[in-house]
């Protein structure tokens, strides 16, 4: 579903300020991989997303969805493959707006943004379906306006959106990190479960190790813009924090493990 071949990326080239934040990464997501992505500041995580994303463009590579080469797609065309919730829960809805009316133009995506037909009785109660399963009482606030939500709850909707219409491919940029941990933790069990029930094939960054090794199938650790660790299934499941800091340590030929990585 998402293959990226050789993928280089460097920013202010030439410059004092030059900084290689991809180097030559290759990566093959099957139908339905569902892979964590950890690794300290500045190791590549949110470089990667925003290549596959098409935020900016790479240098060289190229990178595939679903058998398309996306790779000179500029980012509003990539958009019909991709879901893609931001660390920022303000980023995903619209405040002003009606949480019915947030749903709705997600629902409507690539078609003609206009509400002017209104929402149907039909799709209301769809709405109040999908909600159910945040399991935040918002099946019964469909009126309300999106900016008088907690921060939680804006980012339980806009993943509840991002992933409405099935996207090829789901990208999670660290979405939990700006909420308190119990918040956090119920966002991550309404991840999981809309992964798992619509097969979603997903990259979700993350600065939490024990997040990392919880969730998903198969676990990557980045570091100076490399894939340093890969691991998947059984080996996954049995992973401890320290094991993985080992393979870490191993894989990078280095003992620094970022500060917020540790505390994660």
């Amino acid at each position: 579903m998402l293959e990226i071949r050789e993928l280089y990326k460097t920013f202010n080239a030439g410059t004092i300020n030059e900084k290689r934040a991809m180097n030559g990464v290759s990566l093959t997501l099957s139908d339905g991989d569902f892979v964590t992505v950890i690794g300290g500041n500045g190791a590549g995580k949110s470089t990667l997303l925003n290549l596959v994303a098409g935020v900016f463009p790479a240098d060289s590579g190229t990178i595939a969805i679903d058998g398309q080469d996306v790779t000179r797609l500029p980012e509003h065309k990539r958009a019909k493959f991709i879901g893609r919730v931001f660390q920022d829960p303000m980023m995903g809805t619209a405040a002003t707006m009606q949480i019915e009316e947030n749903l709705a133009l997600a629902a409507r995506r690539g078609q003609g943004r206009s509400l002017r037909s209104g929402i149907t009785k039909t799709e209301r109660e769809e709405y109040r379906e999908l909600l159910k399963i945040l399991d935040l009482g918002l099946e019964d606030r469909l009126t309300s306006k999106v900016g008088l939500l907690s921060g939680g709850q804006r980012q339980a909707l806009t993943l509840l959106m991002a992933t409405l219409k099935k996207p090829k491919l789901l990208l999670l940029d660290e979405h939990t990190a700006a909420l308190d941990p119990k918040t956090a933790a119920k966002v991550l069990d309404t991840t999981e479960k809309i992964v798992r029930r619509d097969k979603l094939t997903t990259l979700m960054i993350t600065h939490n190790m024990r997040d990392a090794i919880a969730h998903g199938n198969r676990l990557i650790m980045m570091y100076d813009g490399r894939i340093v660790v890969d691991v998947a299934g059984e080996e996954k499941r049995k992973l401890t924090v320290e094991q993985l800091l080992e393979l870490f340590s191993k894989a990078s030929g280095s003992d620094e493990a970022d500060d917020k990585l540790l505390l994660g």
